[in-house]
């Protein structure tokens, strides 16, 4: 089959939010997120949920959102220009959840669906796209093998080639080129998505978005009770300045969002409540604060 199923794809989305809100919440065992429905004037909307203030999660956001438009933005055309002037639809789940406990990493993942409809003849086109990455503030070896290995899960059922791709991918996409850094430790990164056909290509996707939740809570789970030190507290603060600069600066869906005139507060519920920026900072060396340097951000093959 290679007729999209807008409806399947819409309704699995919706479930994942749900499923990823309860977990969660539970991890949280204090806080619950809260909805905010919205719609888009020039055509959809979606549903934004925000957890904040709890006992693990300072601040979260997990987002759906469906929209669609008479002609598609520069964003989505920069790599397609033989798509100008299409109509297109959009949809996806988005979220990016910030603890409180600077040994808990923050964590971010999307999963979305695109079709440029069809235009003088020519058959709709349609991709898939999302991944999920992982920023540690203190790094744990064990956390990051976990998380890559459960990355790799998602993958194996769809060939050998898929998790080293898309690995790769994601280092290269998460990387601020102004500081020659990595925002994190990675996981996988995919976009463009439809040479396989569409049932392939759905059941990806929603490999995907199934194993984010596994790979995240149990390192939640480990670390949040994990005592520190306000000085550990303020290095997570201006850690978070490097999310911040990644996401306003090279944020592929920020982006779209802003140039489709998406609702702004959904879009930009990725940034941290509380963040600093110091000039011309370094850790002290072999600290805790300078491996995350040494040992975690420059890219590696984690299941080596």
């Amino acid at each position: 089959m290679n007729q999209p199923d807008i409806a399947a794809v819409k309704q699995y989305l919706l479930a994942l939010q749900d499923d990823i809100c309860a977990q969660l919440s539970a991890e949280d065992g204090q806080a619950s997120f809260v909805e905010d429905a919205w719609e888009r004037p020039a055509g959809g909307g979606g549903r934004t949920r925000v957890i904040s203030n709890g006992a693990v999660f300072e601040q979260g956001g997990v987002n759906f959102s469906h929209v669609f438009g008479t002609q598609l933005p520069a964003s989505a055309t920069a790599h397609r220009p033989e798509l100008a002037g299409r109509g297109f639809q959009a949809m996806g789940v988005s979220l990016v959840i910030h603890p409180h406990n600077p040994f808990v990493p923050t964590s971010h993942a999307n999963v979305r669906f695109f079709m440029a409809d069809d235009k003088e003849g020519a058959a709709p086109v349609w991709w898939f796209g999302g991944g999920f990455d992982l920023t540690p503030y203190y790094g744990n070896e064990g956390d990051c093998r976990e998380w890559h290995q459960t990355a790799k899960d998602a993958c194996d059922p769809f060939g050998a080639e898929v998790y080293p791709r898309f690995k790769q991918w994601c280092d290269e996409y998460f990387y601020l080129k102004h500081r020659q850094e990595a925002r994190g430790v990675g996981g996988l990164f995919f976009d463009d998505l439809n040479e396989w056909d569409f049932e392939t290509s759905f059941a990806f996707m929603r490999s995907v978005g199934d194993h984010y939740i596994k790979a995240y809570r149990p390192i939640v789970n480990r670390r949040k009770n994990t005592p520190y030190t306000e000085e550990q507290r303020d290095f997570q603060l201006y850690r978070r300045g490097r999310y911040v600069e990644f996401n306003l600066v090279y944020d592929r869906g920020t982006i779209f969002g802003l140039q489709t005139g998406g609702r702004t507060e959904s879009i930009l519920m990725s940034l941290p409540p509380l963040v600093k920026w110091r000039y011309n900072w370094q850790p002290e060396p072999n600290s805790l604060e300078a491996k995350l340097y040494t040992d975690f951000l420059p890219h590696r093959d984690w299941l080596a």
